[in-house]
């Protein structure tokens, strides 16, 4: 695969991903964290909003390799 074509596809897997991601921590944050106290809302989304970015970057990672062709 060449990388323009794997750009292509990894930029499209992130935004997927990406959308996905915050539509479900939106629900989880919504439905067992908020009302249940300012510290718990503000650490659960701290770190909702840290662990999307392992796997963006791998998915860079991905998209930089050299070219086959």
């Amino acid at each position: 695969m060449n990388q323009r074509t794997r750009k292509a596809m990894g930029t499209a897997a992130i935004v997927i991903f990406v959308i996905a991601y915050a539509l479900t921590m939106m629900t989880l944050g919504g439905e067992l964290v908020v009302g249940r106290g300012l510290a718990l809302e503000l650490g659960f989304y701290a770190v909702a909003g840290a662990l999307w970015l392992p796997v963006v970057m791998a998915i860079i990672r991905w998209m930089a390799r050299p070219g086959s062709g």
